[in-house]
């Protein structure tokens, strides 16, 4: 399997992050990489950007390798992302950086520093019956309470900058940073109709927000954000109604974006897991991986994300490989 460039040819019934108006916004470079064989096929295509920060060229995957007409072998992935590797080599790019969450590789190439990933993905094509049975006892009785008590999901892009506030300061309570309001503006507009931000209201005051760029491929649930204290099943009933939505424009997955392997008992990451996990979805396992093209940029990058955030998600997990 080759890896070349190929036109961008996207279509609804690919993922959104992989249509152009989010690449340009995302990338000071980006485009598709094709997987071709050797009768000439074109079997899979890659999205990516590359960004420029301190003279270190980045790339990134916007998602995993996606497969245009049947499922590629393990095999063929392989050989097609070892011929990625060696395109953006041949390029001049300094790192291939980790993909973002929704990325859940089935495999990496020889030479990448690898770790565990996974999702939680609901499969919408079911009867609408069967994905509120499938949730769990604790998330259906929160539920109820929530529309009992008044909880309100509203939507629209007037919640644009309250979701921006929620979600800054629920990642800053975590010591995490955010993007600046400017980009997160700008995301918004570039995913125009294809992004839908829910709002969960309690007596007219917000309690929380999701926001969930989709296409008929799938709905990402991408950022979301919450008072300190919202009243209890908001964000439950949140993502329900948002699931419900989802349904009925017939997208085919609900996708949380992302969970480590294995958290620690008790940790946050657990919670997460197990919050995802109760909404009845299939847990796709996989990998994300990064590599160093050029060793003294990719050192530089290491350095950097080490100093502001303590590693990336690669270094946190690389130890689970093994196991």
């Amino acid at each position: 399997m080759k890896a070349i460039p190929v036109e961008i040819n996207w279509h609804p019934g690919l993922s959104i992050y992989a249509a152009e108006p989010f690449l340009k916004m995302a990338g000071d470079d980006y485009g598709w990489l094709g997987g071709v064989d050797d009768s000439g096929e074109l079997r899979c295509i890659l999205p990516y950007t590359i960004n420029h920060k301190a003279s270190v060229r980045m790339v990134r995957f916007r998602d995993q390798t996606l497969a245009l007409q049947e499922e590629l072998s393990i095999e063929d992935e392989k050989s097609f992302l070892s011929s990625v590797v060696q395109y953006f080599r041949f390029t001049g790019a300094d790192i291939i950086i980790p993909a973002t969450a929704n990325a859940i590789f089935r495999t990496y190439p020889e030479g990448a520093v690898a770790a565990p990933y996974g999702t939680f993905f609901i499969d919408l094509r079911q009867p609408i019956e069967i994905l509120w049975s499938n949730l769990h006892s604790k998330h259906r009785n929160r539920i109820r309470n929530a529309v009992k008590n008044g909880i309100e999901i509203r939507s629209g892009r007037e919640y644009t900058q309250i979701a921006y506030e929620l979600i800054e300061h629920t990642l800053k309570r975590s010591k995490m940073g955010f993007t600046s309001h400017e980009e997160f503006k700008r995301l918004v507009s570039s995913l125009d109709t294809q992004v839908k931000i829910f709002v969960a209201c309690s007596q007219g005051a917000v309690q929380g927000c999701a926001v969930i760029p989709f296409s008929e491929h799938s709905a990402y649930y991408l950022y979301g954000g919450s008072i300190p204290d919202p009243t209890s099943g908001a964000m439950n009933l949140l993502h329900w109604e948002a699931i419900s939505y989802f349904h009925g424009l017939k997208v085919r997955r609900y996708d949380f974006m992302g969970v480590r392997i294995n958290p620690e008992k008790g940790s946050k990451q657990e919670g997460l897991m197990m919050f995802k996990e109760r909404f009845g979805g299939r847990m796709d396992r996989g990998y994300m991986w990064k590599y160093p093209l050029r060793p003294l940029k990719a050192a530089i990058y290491s350095l950097g994300v080490r100093l502001l955030k303590g590693g990336d998600v690669v270094d946190a997990e690389h130890g689970k490989l093994e196991t």
